[in-house]
């Protein structure tokens, strides 16, 4: 059966049941888009406003289902649009495909009109990049990029492929065998043997912690985890990416750790004598000073990717090993061990629960804010429940929400972890509605908000069920605060001098906004909103004062953290 490229490129994606992709049409990429138009009852695609806004909404609908999110844009600027999005799906091992048009073959190399080398450009960001030579390596390379994206340890995968090859014509083969390609990416994640010892470090801990990562919900292990430490009884602490890998309102849960986490969290990991650490990068916002980070403690490190043992952290045991296995074999070297940390434990509990959180007073005026963070999440949380997908964008309400949402289910917080950006939150959501076809609580800053606001218009034109939720404070809210902390209070273009009105931004999208500045006011919209079916916006006033806290700063150990302000101390 002769296919042209751009049909090629459908049926492949079809093979691999992909029903949805996102996207901006640009004339490298027409032959596509025509054949998308003629091919009505397959893939249903999402035009977004922007290409950053596209690999976002690709990579929000890969976190939210673990299946691989596709992006499709043209050559040139559409193409150098999504490096952004591409690494922020690189450093999250977040499997997406990115489809890039090309000038025709006969162009490249010429300085031709919307021509750049992109696969040269995006080399680092990606596990996987190629520029397709031929038709008749199309399929093939298809193949491949879908197989390299989900296997091993996910992440993005771009092909770039020029114009000419899409409008000429193959025979398709329709029983090819992917089994090569499998078994070709599958060898680079081959298990290492149980390291020498790691029996005897379990049998003898006294006071052990495990941290979950975002492995962990990455490999769909968050079952396996809960049945072994809820039976072996030890805590479990999660890095932001691992937020609902083990439910935080679980007694065992420490919660979030590291630079932001809470500070009994932090204290009684510093304490523990033995860390099992399940798909963590150990990065710079978990171990801060590293030769500080659990010193007392040996760590076994358990990751599909051996390029991550001792990267960060230096490991007493590094196992390569997928986490569902290094879990059925420390069920096993668990079975009797008796540990002495249970009643640390419930005072860490009990502390725990009185981070409430203060009001912040101005020191250069009187005003209070009048939100309590805290009890504003857990109005966020009643109102959207514990199974809504939560998407966040980058900053103070980011660290907030992995602080105080208590996250009970596996893939619902989604949000930029290692690249930290500003913008994903919007065009994530996009994704995640579409993907869950449900509810999706949209958390933003107004500063990481105005830099894709523009996907709005992709938010009414689809009648997507987003709720977001922004914490203006009128300015850079983290930067500033570590401008108040470590610049003597210097705020150097963080404060908004002047402000968009973001309700009458959210009508003239066609979507209903509303202000608050007060629980009750918030409460009241909440209760109002609660069975509205399309998009909706709540601003929620916070005080340019409220800051996150406990903070360790940079590359400082745990006996630096700042658990609250300095004026208020």
């Amino acid at each position: 059966m002769l296919l042209s490229g751009a049909e090629i490129v459908l049926k492949c994606l079809k093979e691999y049941k992909v029903e949805s992709i996102f996207g901006f049409p640009g004339g490298a990429v027409i032959p596509i888009y025509d054949a998308l138009y003629q091919d009505d009852q397959g893939i249903k695609h999402y035009r977004t406003c922007h290409e950053q806004g596209a690999v976002h909404a690709a990579d929000g609908y890969a976190r939210a289902t673990g299946k691989v999110g596709v992006c499709l844009v043209t050559s040139g600027p559409g193409a150098t649009n999504t490096i952004t999005g591409i690494a922020t799906a690189y450093m999250d091992s977040s499997p997406v495909l990115i489809l890039t048009g090309q000038v025709s073959s006969g162009l490249i190399g010429r300085d031709s009109f919307q021509e750049v080398d992109i696969t040269a450009m995006t080399l680092t960001i990606t596990k996987h990049c190629e520029m397709v030579k031929s038709i008749e390596q199309l399929q093939e390379v298809l193949y491949r990029a879908m197989e390299i994206a989900k296997e091993g340890r996910p992440g993005p995968v771009l092909i770039d492929i020029p114009k000419d090859i899409l409008t000429q014509k193959t025979e398709y083969k329709t029983n090819s065998d992917v089994a090569s390609v499998q078994q070709a990416d599958r060898k680079r994640y081959e298990k290492h043997p149980l390291p020498e010892g790691i029996y005897d470090a379990v049998k003898t801990a006294k006071r052990p912690v495990i941290i979950a990562g975002g492995g962990v919900n990455i490999s769909k292990a968050n079952d396996a985890l809960f049945k072994w430490a809820s039976k072996a009884h030890i805590p479990v602490a999660n890095t932001l990416m691992g937020s609902g890998a083990f439910p935080q309102t679980h007694p065992l849960s420490l919660g979030l750790i590291g630079m932001h986490g809470h500070a009994p969290s932090n204290r009684y990991m510093a304490s523990a004598d033995l860390i099992i650490a399940l798909g963590v990068r150990f990065s710079d916002r978990v171990v801060g000073a590293s030769e500080e980070f659990c010193k007392g403690a040996k760590i076994i490190h358990v990751d599909i990717d051996s390029s991550e043992f001792g990267k960060n952290k230096q490991v007493d045991f590094p196992w390569r090993v997928s986490i569902h296995e290094a879990l059925a074999t420390l069920t096993q070297l668990s079975l009797g061990c008796v540990w002495t940390g249970e009643k640390d434990l419930e005072k860490l509990q009990i502390e725990s629960s009185d981070e409430t959180g203060n009001e912040v007073t101005n020191e250069a005026s009187t005003q209070v804010q009048s939100f309590n963070i805290p009890a504003l999440f857990r109005q966020l949380k009643a109102y959207a429940g514990a199974e809504t997908t939560v998407v966040t964008e980058v900053g103070q309400h980011q660290m907030w929400t992995a602080q105080y949402y208590h996250f009970e289910h596996v893939r619902t917080f989604i949000t930029s972890g290692g690249l930290g950006t500003m913008g994903f939150g919007l065009g994530a959501a996009i994704g995640t509605a579409v993907a869950k076809k449900g509810r999706v609580l949209h958390i933003a800053g107004d500063g990481s908000f105005k830099m894709n606001c523009n996907e709005l218009e992709t938010v009414s034109k689809y009648h997507l069920p987003i709720t977001t939720v922004i914490m203006n404070n009128h300015s850079l809210g983290m930067v500033r605060q570590w401008q108040g902390l470590f610049c003597e209070g210097r705020y150097s273009e963080t404060d908004a001098n002047q402000s968009v009105d973001i309700v009458k931004l959210a009508e003239a999208y066609g979507i209903k906004g509303y202000s608050v500045s007060s629980h009750a006011e918030l409460q009241t919209v909440l209760d109002l909103v609660k069975w509205v079916e399309g998009p909706v916006l709540i601003e929620c006033e916070i005080h340019p004062d409220e800051g996150v806290y406990p903070i360790i700063p940079a590359g400082k150990g745990i006996e630096e953290m700042l658990e609250v302000a300095p004026w208020r101390t």
